[in-house]
């Protein structure tokens, strides 16, 4: 395809036109150059679409954090084939994701969209989500690009790090997605040594562009072009939402004025029109037509990748799995309904979810008995009843309706199609509810605005709600609620309204995000963990399902402890006193405690396990399938513990002190002991390392399946240097994963990357020489063959 003669046949105001979003999630189409619209949306556990809400539901994968945790770059390729599969069928041409920022400490708001602590292993499962989205003709964007590892004040925060620690660490993961062939590349809101990332031309002209040869576009986080003339000479190609902004006429003055080179604006026009050629947006591209094989069953995929990620902590007695029960206490809010992603931009809605009790409770011969236990969550869910959404003029005409699955209007960005903005001055949710029990029922009202809330006709609130904080992503996230309790009878219904006046926009963009919620009358917390506990003493086995929430877990903000919320730690430990054979289910994206950890016969953790939880965590805990999970991330024993957990910037900084030494490189300098290391983790069988053959280029393992059944392994390759000075004690080099019969021996073959021996210096990589030992086991910590090599 020749794009300067495309581009020859283009005035500069329409070239223009093309480096900023149409709207919310699309570049504009150009037809005299034969240029469809260009449309993007949110990942990277499904594909949203344009609009923000469950009207068009997509497939909802387990988070990245359980996608690291399978360690399997083929069953992630076969995830990105399915991503594009679902981008095919919106209408999607990129696709907003992989997050490959680094864990460089648990506290991280993003931890759970992000794969792992460790650089090579973020860039090996990225590269491979990069691979099979785009061997569908889908467009991806890793993101964000660079050192954008905390949430808090992430639009102006500036991230101070040294070129040696950026190279090894935080840009590692970047250029393997490069090399890979990632098609786009999204660059961050905070600032890198003082420049921030929208206008760092040293990092995106010249380490992305020039030292790698980047070919694709970059595109900016949403609002993150806060200049013309700086952002159009650092790089940046797209300056997303739109079409209002910085460039637009401004950047069209300045080229005209000869403050930006009109070539700076060809260049970025070749990458868009080389990024929809690739896609199938530009006349004669290929991309719509590459993967068109046989579909895929998205469903059937959930599954089998959230059981492959449940990892295995700790299993006592071999209590998993189980065998020969028939009675099963289920314990946990998040058993009823489970949280099966984390918040922010990762949001995706499917069509359906099956939570850990429904899933229980489909398999045959066991009794599943239920108890809340406790509920920590701090704000009421949306209402589980279908709603009507009315869009109303200022004289209360109904503009349009749409139907909505439950009790939440949501469109970000642009309101559904056929509604005039400049009419829109209302929008109304109405739905019904009938109590399936009598008492004091809960009702309430999320949002930011003037809201009119009313039973049965009868106004209960009138009021406007104020989010109080400086980023509006959270206002918009975790916007706050207010709560009413009505006395219901078993059987009645009420008929609920709930009206936003005037909506709301930002930089923009159309914001109607509010919400009815409902919670049915409860027993006190006393009572309620008391019944939990007699619940588990009258049964086989009990399981508690124990959870984070929206408001510890998402974008926006950082944590602040790595406590399970509410009283969670006391209903487990209550449950294991009256239950030796408890286990217990961690549904969290990024670690958390557990005081509790050594008092219970078994720990599953299944991450934000997607839509199939349910039926994923029967497979597991019925040995139908095996855990094939392995931490991609160290868990402490508590935050105190934790060798890095500044994310509080002062005077606007956050400084990288600990510099490479972060995750298990972090632990082992500190000279401390996790509670679980990174690599950990069980499976159903056992295994036998026989033995190792290594050089400087691959490493030959010979493995045995010791146990009585089928399973697999996850063969990690670590590298430890004689004399590593500052460098850390090791580093991983390379995995493996395997599967074997009982008594049969594999050997595989694992090839070592010539950074393993390398470091950064001012003049770019240079190989360490010296004696390095080689090192083969099932985790950082359980090292069972070695062999040295020299270098």
């Amino acid at each position: 395809m020749d794009f300067d003669e495309l581009i020859n046949k283009l005035d500069l105001s329409t070239k223009i036109r093309l480096l900023t979003g149409a709207d919310m999630w699309s570049l504009p189409a150009i037809p005299e150059i034969g240029l469809d619209r260009l449309v993007m949306s949110d990942g990277p556990i499904g594909v949203r679409g344009e609009q923000w809400s469950a009207v068009d539901p997509s497939i909802a994968l387990p988070s990245p954090t359980a996608l690291a945790a399978t360690w399997d770059v083929d069953l992630v390729r076969q995830v990105g084939r399915l991503l594009a599969q679902e981008a095919r069928r919106k209408g999607v041409h990129v696709l907003l994701a992989p997050t490959i920022n680094l864990h460089r400490t648990p506290l991280g708001g993003r931890h759970f969209e992000c794969f792992s602590e460790d650089p090579f292993l973020t860039g090996e499962v990225g590269a491979a989500y990069v691979e099979g989205v785009q061997d569908g003709g889908v467009g991806t964007t890793p993101k964000h690009f660079v050192a954008n590892d905390f949430e808090t004040d992430r639009f102006t925060v500036n991230v101070k790090v040294t070129d040696k620690v950026l190279r090894e660490m935080y840009l590692a993961p970047f250029e393997r997605v490069v090399r890979a062939g990632a098609w786009g590349l999204m660059s961050a809101y905070n600032s890198v040594n003082g420049t921030t990332m929208t206008e760092h031309s040293d990092l995106v002209n010249g380490v992305l562009k020039d030292e790698w040869g980047f070919d694709g576009y970059v595109v900016s986080d949403w609002t993150a072009v806060r200049s013309t003339e700086a952002a159009a000479l650092g790089g940046t190609d797209v300056a997303m939402p739109g079409p209002n902004g910085p460039w637009g006429e401004k950047l069209e003055a300045a080229v005209r004025e000869g403050r930006v080179p009109e070539s700076a604006v060809d260049d970025r026009v070749r990458r868009i029109l080389r990024l929809a050629w690739r896609t199938g947006a530009l006349d004669g591209g290929a991309g719509r037509t590459v993967g068109s094989a046989a579909s895929i069953d998205g469903v059937a995929l959930a599954r089998e990748v959230a059981a492959r990620s449940f990892t295995l902590l700790r299993n006592e007695g071999g209590v998993l799995p189980f065998a020969g029960v028939r009675t099963l206490a289920l314990i946990g809010s998040a058993a009823d309904e489970a949280r099966i992603m984390g918040g922010g931009s990762a949001q995706v809605f499917p069509d359906r979810i099956v939570s850990p009790l429904r899933g229980l409770r489909e398999r045959d011969g066991v009794e599943v008995r239920y108890a809340l236990g406790t509920d920590p969550r701090l704000r009421f869910s949306p209402l589980n009843a279908p709603a009507t959404a009315l869009f109303l003029d200022g004289e209360g005409q109904v503009l349009a309706e749409a139907a909505v699955p439950i009790a939440e209007a949501r469109w970000v960005g642009q309101p559904p199609a056929g509604v005039e903005l400049d009419r829109l001055a209302a929008v109304e949710l109405r739905t019904s509810y009938t109590a399936d029990v009598a008492g004091e029922h809960q009702f309430s009202v999320a949002g930011v605005g003037r809201y009119t809330f009313t039973i049965d006709g009868t106004t209960v609130f009138a009021e406007a709600i104020v989010f109080e904080g400086d980023d509006p992503a959270a206002g918009l996230l975790h916007a706050p609620e207010r709560r009413f309790t009505h006395a219901l009878e078993a059987g009645q219904t009420v008929e609920l309204s709930l009206r936003q006046h005037e909506v709301a926009s930002f930089n923009g963009m159309t914001l109607i995000l509010f919400t009815i919620g409902h919670a049915n009358p409860s027993a006190g917390e006393d009572e309620l963990l008391a019944e939990a506990a007699r619940l588990a003493a009258g049964s086989d086995v009990a399981v508690v399902v124990a959870s984070t929430t929206l408001e510890v877990e998402s974008e926006g903000f950082d944590r602040k402890d790595l406590k399970l919320p509410g009283r969670q730690d006391e209903l487990i430990a209550a449950v294991a006193a009256a239950n030796p054979r408890t286990v217990v289910v961690v549904n969290a994206g990024s670690p958390v405690e557990m005081p509790w950890a050594g008092d219970v016969a078994a720990i599953l953790l299944t991450w934000f396990p997607g839509q199939e939880a349910g039926p994923a965590l029967a497979d597991v805990l019925f040995g139908d399938a095996e855990p094939g999970g392995r931490l991609p991330t160290t868990w402490p024993v508590s935050l105190e513990d934790s060798p890095v957990v500044n994310v509080t910037p002062r005077d606007g900084a956050v400084p990288y002190d600990e510099g490479a030494f972060i995750g298990y490189r972090g632990w082992e300098k500190a000279g401390r002991t996790p509670a679980f290391w990174f690599g950990h983790g069980l499976g159903y069988t056992s295994w036998t390392y026989n033995a190792v053959d290594a050089s400087t280029e691959s490493v030959t393992v010979s493995v045995t399946n010791t146990g009585e059944r089928r399973g697999r392994e996850v063969v990690q390759v670590y590298v430890a240097p004689a004399d590593p000075g500052e460098r850390p004690a090791r580093r991983l080099a390379g995995f493996a994963v395997v599967e074997a019969e009982p008594g049969e021996t594999v050997v595989s073959t694992v090839f070592l990357p010539e950074r393993t021996f390398q470091v950064w210096g001012g003049d770019g990589w240079s190989t360490v020489p010296g004696a390095y030992t080689v090192e083969v086991g099932a985790s950082v910590a359980d090292r069972r063959l070695t062999a040295d090599i020299s270098v």
